[in-house]
């Protein structure tokens, strides 16, 4: 074993993810840190033994699959890990574990990962993941899935839980290959699940040093309640209405025709992964467990509910995501609550997708994404660059000239550059389609002195709320760097009230 499994080992045997039980009978998922950390239960075959990365004979590809877990009697779930390692000298002390796809076949990294292998000799494995349905067995797994959290309610047959232990157990599998890996430092990344993957790994194990999810939740459940038909009537309402503007051909949204078909698969791929309030009846759940539901399918995955543990750990984070991503729904009660917490707020980004829903700015897709990636990593494998913390953000309106006026400072002294403010007049609700269009402008911020920054924003008559938020870019030897500000709401209805 290595010395970081000897220390996880010294640290933790079993981790709860944390769930409030008050009345419920709710079991909380739990990782088992002595199966996670065996190499003998991995049962790998190797799919393609070490060799040469196509067109890039410095960097070398092992091909594998692994045994996950065995999620409930007689299913084991079994995964293929694509292993990447500089083509000679030592091994990696220095690992970032990511995602591939479901395919059994060998991924070379690219971009920023590609770019830490290649000239800072930084290991990466690609973990295979995807949506439950399309695990094998294909159409299957998810309904397993389904009758054992309804049979048991055990939170530990949720997508959050095999998503994270799939990243766990592919480290597992490196620090195997000795000659290949022998991490001190390890950092996960992805978006979506598997930004929900990394924050579990980063959030429960202690092998991860660091982390930096992508359109991950934070606060809040992700994309809704996990068990669907406990949702807000209104959320149901403004949704129906909404697709009832979006009838094949042209709209009155000005989205594309094909947007109203690409959200309704959206969300039945959303469906795959959860249950419905009928069948949480028919399985004889009490309302307390069916509420109780909701926040244990996806607690374990939000860093704020975990803060004192990975603090105690030292653990490095940064998130990235989008304000018109319901999957990260709860940036307002963020920046009001954790107004330092280190994030990237993209202005109008969006989830991934497919084009045909009409999304033109998605997050993940962003060089900003590549260029925080690189920067990050760098800093905390290498010690190089600064990262700065999040500004401090105000506000005060003037009634008779209309005008919101916002100003930012800096925590540190330093120099940026593509210092901006963008703002949003009279925000969608929560989880409903509409706010995944809502449209931001932006304008520059004017620099005053020494890190501090003004603009102004002309407030219309019409607008009763207007949510903003700055963003900054840090330009060192080490790279390029994106953060923002907190995000804050003016609300006329508080204005006045206080006036």
């Amino acid at each position: 074993m290595t010395k970081l499994t000897h220390t996880a080992l010294a640290l933790v045997s079993s981790i709860i993810l944390f769930v409030p039980l008050a009345a419920a009978q709710i079991k909380p998922a739990a990782f088992d840190f002595a199966q996670i950390l065996d190499e003998n239960t991995l049962e790998t075959t190797v799919l393609q033994d070490w060799h040469p990365a196509p067109k890039l004979p410095d960097v070398k590809l092992k091909l594998i699959e692994i045994t996950v877990c065995e999620w409930w009697p007689g299913q084991k779930v079994r995964l293929p890990v694509t292993l990447c390692a500089p083509a000679s000298g030592a091994p990696c002390t220095h690992v970032i574990v990511a995602n591939m796809g479901l395919s059994p076949k060998a991924s070379a990294p690219t971009g920023a990962m590609l770019t830490l292998l290649r000239d800072h000799r930084v290991g990466v494995v690609l973990a295979g993941m995807g949506t439950i349905d399309m695990m094998q067995p294909v159409g299957q797994l998810h309904l397993g899935m389904k009758e054992q959290l309804l049979k048991t309610k055990d939170a530990r047959y949720t997508a959050a839980w095999i998503w994270g232990l799939s990243d766990m157990r592919a480290l597992t599998a490196a620090v195997a290959e000795k000659s290949a890996f022998q991490p001190t430092k390890v950092l996960a990344t992805g978006g979506s699940k598997r930004g929900v993957g990394a924050a579990l790994c980063g959030i429960h194990d202690p092998r991860f040093t660091a982390i930096l999810p992508v359109v991950a939740p934070i606060l809040g459940n992700p994309g809704g309640d996990f068990v669907q038909g406990t949702v807000h009537a209104e959320e149901l309402r403004l949704n129906a209405q909404f697709l009832d503007r979006l009838l094949p051909g042209p709209n009155p949204l000005g989205l594309p025709a094909t947007a109203r078909q690409a959200l309704m698969e959206a969300e039945g791929r959303r469906a795959t992964q959860s249950i419905t309030l009928g069948e949480a009846l028919a399985a004889g759940w009490s309302q307390a467990e069916i509420l109780q539901m909701n926040d244990a399918a996806w607690n374990g995955s939000r860093i704020t509910a975990h803060l004192d543990q990975v603090r105690a750990r030292s653990l490095e984070y940064f998130y990235h995501v989008g304000t018109n991503d319901n999957v990260c729904p709860s940036l307002l009660e963020l920046g009001q609550a954790y107004p330092d917490f280190p994030i990237y707020i993209l202005p109008g980004g969006q989830h991934g997708g497919p084009q045909t829903s009409g999304f033109t700015l998605q997050t993940p897709t962003q060089k900003e994404v590549s260029e925080n990636l690189l920067y990050f990593a760098r800093h905390h494998f290498l010690g190089e660059g600064q990262l700065p913390k999040s500004p401090h953000i105000d506000s005060s309106f003037d009634d008779q000239r209309a005008t919101l006026t916002v100003s930012v400072r800096l925590s540190e002294p330093i120099e940026t550059q593509h210092n901006q403010l963008s703002w949003c007049e009279n925000r969608s609700r929560p989880y409903t389609y509409a706010a995944t269009y809502d449209q931001w402008r932006t304008l520059p911020l004017t620099s005053e002195a020494d890190g501090h920054f003004t603009a102004e924003i002309t407030v219309p008559n019409s607008a009763t709320t207007i949510d903003f938020v700055t963003t900054h870019n840090l330009q060192q030897a080490t790279g390029s760097f994106h953060f923002s500000s907190p995000y804050q709401r003016w609300s006329r209805s508080k204005t006045t009230s206080s006036n």
